[in-house]
């Protein structure tokens, strides 16, 4: 029989004791419309949630046209990253996601070679075309010099999600290019 070191002993119960069943799964984005709620989960579990954020004037779902001020829901990824836009930081969504592209397709709102160059983008790992009849440039941003009173009052973005400066800042310490979000 095969003894093994107090120290052995004691290293084997430390790693099995000490490190979450979660430790190796990634952290991702919640963004809840409804509750209009930001949560940042690793796995299930949720590490924190930032209440009173802003979408789309009008709301949630399907984004039709550029200009329409909804917020698209879905799952996307962080497709790129400015921690110095006029909005404090803006973390970009790889918007339109194939989902989109392809509703757009079947109802007639998008080109069958505007939907090629979006799906061939995303096999690519590349941003999607962000000029299309569906719009783009779809996001997580701050407030910068916009008005905290309005933030409090009112949805008011063109479809982007809002937070207040100081929560994007506690965000941007999980921030990770090519991480998901998902949209409900």
């Amino acid at each position: 029989m095969r003894r093994i070191s107090l120290i052995g002993f004691l290293l084997l119960n430390y790693a099995f004791f000490s490190v979450p069943g979660w430790a190796g799964e990634k952290v991702w984005l919640l963004i809840d419309t409804e509750k209009q709620s930001l949560e940042v989960k690793k796995g299930n579990k949720t590490i924190t949630i930032m209440k009173d954020i802003a979408i789309g004037r009008n709301g949630a779902g399907f984004k039709h046209h550029l200009g329409d001020d909804v917020t698209p829901v879905g799952t996307y990824k962080i497709g790129w990253i400015n921690r110095k836009s006029p909005f404090r930081r803006f973390y970009g969504f790889d918007y339109p996601s194939v989902e989109n592209a392809d509703e757009a397709l079947l109802s007639g709102l998008l080109s069958k070679e505007k939907h090629t160059a979006i799906i061939k983008a995303h096999k690519r790992n590349q941003i999607p075309p962000q000029n299309t009849t569906l719009g783009g440039r779809i996001g997580i941003h701050g407030l910068g010099t916009a008005d905290r009173f309005i933030h409090k009052m009112m949805n008011w973005t063109h479809g982007c999600i809002a937070l207040t400066n100081e929560q994007i800042d506690q965000l941007d310490r999980w921030i990770t290019k090519g991480m998901k979000v998902k949209v409900k």
